[in-house]
């Protein structure tokens, strides 16, 4: 059974959520104040945090970015009704998993919890790879070349990992869309060209022993 931590400050919205993700047998804790977010995550064993984007005393934009930098790495869902798409940007660069905007449709939110269930079942636990002269640790989300960090966004460190976890083999696109995006709906395969333009100029500037090449039609592949 899955095991979710939900918060929300709106106890008419939180009690729905609750009601209904126990209903599709999904074990529910929910808190209300955005101060216990951090220390219910770290000190308890969730397959998935839901947080509300606005919750009192701090809020889940804050306590997400708090929660990755200290290594935590259990999928997140931010809830909001923030819906520009710099706000979009904002709560994924913090480090959250997905993204749902208010309101929503419960079927939606369902079928977004089990894409990301699926996503961290499938995640390999293997906390430090090595790829060429490069170095990712996927405990402190660190990417090196020898002693040099080379400086990534998260969502540019996913791409990296997961074209890691393939090396030599072509990634489509759709299969980038599902691991990094999920269900988001603004993200295109544009988008996905400039995230990796900006990578692969980034492992350019360091060292030109290993590539992202991109395969017309169809994706991308890491080559070392």
């Amino acid at each position: 059974m899955m095991r979710v931590l939900l918060a929300e400050d709106d106890k008419r919205l939180g009690r729905l959520i609750q009601y209904m993700l126990t209903q599709n047998r999904v074990q529910v804790e929910w808190i209300v104040n955005g101060a216990d977010i951090y220390e219910y995550a770290m000190f308890s064993e969730y397959d998935i945090l839901i947080l509300d984007w606005m919750m009192p005393n701090v809020s889940g934009i804050d306590a997400c970015r708090a929660l990755r930098e200290a290594g935590y790495e259990k999928a997140i869902l931010m809830l909001t009704a923030k819906d520009t798409i710099e706000d979009r940007v904002t709560g994924l660069d913090a480090g959250a998993d997905d993204y749902l905007v208010k309101p929503f449709e419960f079927e939606e939110l369902l079928a977004r919890l089990r894409a990301l269930g699926r996503r961290t079942s499938q995640k390999i636990q293997q906390e430090i790879v090595e790829v060429g002269e490069f170095t990712l640790n996927r405990t402190t989300k660190v990417l090196k070349k020898k002693n040099q960090v080379i400086q990534l966004s998260p969502r540019e460190f996913q791409l990296f990992d997961l074209l890691s976890q393939n090396l030599g083999v072509v990634v489509p696109r759709e299969i980038i869309l599902d691991r990094i995006w999920g269900l988001e709906r603004d993200i295109t395969s544009n988008n996905i060209d400039s995230y990796m333009k900006i990578l692969r100029k980034k492992l350019n500037d360091v060292d030109g022993s290993i590539a992202i090449k991109t395969v017309r039609g169809i994706g991308y592949r890491l080559e070392a």
